[in-house]
C-alpha cells in the first residue's frame, strides 16, 4: 500500500513523529483519510513502524559480536548504555563509527542500522540518549515523549563522550565517525562543529547548526536529504552557502521523491532505492576517510 499512500499522510505522520501533534489529534487527523477501502488500522499498520518483520541483521548474527557497554558522560547524562558490534572474525583494529539515532531512544531500527555499520567493517557503537531515563521504553511513542524530557545539549554530549569511549577502544584504530538519522543527524551536524578530531560525519535529514559555527568545522560531511522533507530542507540552503563560504569539504545529496525517513525501512516512507544508495555512499565516504 506505500506507494498508494497520500503525501498528506506522510506529512501527517511526520508531524506526530516531531512532537507537533499529539496521538489523539493524529488519530483524529488520519481518520479523514479511512476512505475507499482503507480503514484506521489499516492505516495505522502501514505508516507505523514494524520492527519485527523489518530487521535486516538480527542481533545474534553469527558474523558479529554485538554486546551492550556502559560508558561515563559527565557532562551529559552521567552513564550511557549503547549497543557495540563488530565483525566476529576481527584480528587487528578496524575504525569506528558512532551510529545515533532519532528523536525516540534506541529502538530496534538503530540497532540494526549498527550491526549493518559493523557487518561493512567497522566497529560501531549505537548509544541510548534515553539511559538516564532508564533507556529504551519498548515502543516509539513513550520513547519520543521520554528524550523530550532531557536536554538536547547535554544530549549531544552524550555522543561526544561515545566518540571519546569509541576512539579508546581496544579494536578500533582511533579514526572514528558519525552517522545520525533526524535527530541523529542534528547531533552529527554539531559533532563536527565541536570534535576536533572527528574524522567523518554522515547527517541523515538532520537539522543544520547555527551558521556562525560553520567555520569550526574540520570533519568532511556527506548530507543526505529527502526531496519532499520540507521542514528540514528549509535551512539547506544558508547552511550550503556557509559551508561553501569557509570552504568546508562537503557532498550533499536530495533524493528526488523521498521523504523525510527514507532510510528507515521499518515505515512506509522507506524508499529502497534511495535507501540503498545512500548507505552504499556512506559506507564508501567512511572508507574513504577512515581507512585512510
Amino acid at each position: 500500500m506505500g506507494s498508494k499512500i497520500k503525501q498528506e499522510i506522510f506529512d501527517l505522520y511526520d508531524d506526530y513523529a516531531h512532537n507537533r501533534l499529539e496521538r489523539r489529534q493524529f488519530l483524529d487527523q488520519l481518520a479523514m483519510y479511512a476512505v475507499g477501502g482503507l480503514t484506521l488500522p489499516m492505516l495505522l499498520r502501514e505508516i507505523m513502524p514494524d520492527y519485527q518483520q523489518k530487521i535486516q541483521i538480527q542481533p545474534d548474527d553469527p558474523r558479529l559480536n554485538c554486546i551492550y557497554v556502559d560508558y561515563e558522560s559527565p557532562k551529559g547524562g552521567g552513564t550511557i548504555k549503547g549497543s557495540i558490534c563488530m565483525p566476529i572474525d576481527i584480528e587487528d583494529q578496524l575504525p569506528g563509527i558512532v551510529v545515533v539515532h532519532e528523536n525516540r531512544g534506541l529502538n530496534p531500527h538503530i540497532e540494526d542500522v549498527a550491526r549493518r555499520a559493523a557487518l561493512a567493517g567497522f566497529v560501531a557503537l549505537a548509544p541510548d540518549a534515553l539511559s538516564p531515563l532508564g533507556g529504551y521504553p519498548g515502543n516509539d511513542d513513550d520513547g519520543r515523549t521520554m528524550q523530550r524530557e532531557r536536554d538536547r545539549d547535554e544530549m549531544l554530549e552524550d555522543f561526544i563522550a561515545a566518540f571519546h569511549h569509541l576512539k579508546n577502544h581496544e579494536r578500533c584504530t582511533g579514526k572514528v565517525g558519525v552517522v545520525g538519522f533526524c535527530f541523529g543527524g542534528w547531533i552529527s551536524n554539531m559533532m563536527a562543529v565541536q570534535v576536533d578530531d572527528l574524522a567523518a560525519a554522515v547527517p541523515f535529514y538532520g537539522g543544520q547548526p547555527p551558521l556562525e559555527l560553520v567555520p569550526q568545522i574540520n570533519a568532511p560531511l556527506l548530507l543526505h536529504f529527502g526531496e519532499l522533507d520540507k521542514r528540514v530542507n528549509a535551512g539547506w540552503p544558508a547552511y550550503e552557502e556557509a559551508l561553501k563560504a569557509h570552504d568546508k569539504a562537503f557532498q550533499a545529496f536530495i533524493y528526488q521523491g523521498a521523504n523525510h525517513g527514507f532510510h528507515n525501512d521499518t515505515t512506509a516512507r522507506y524508499d529502497k532505492e534511495d535507501a540503498e544508495l545512500a548507505w552504499e555512499r556512506t559506507i564508501a565516504f567512511f572508507r574513504q576517510h577512515l581507512e585512510a
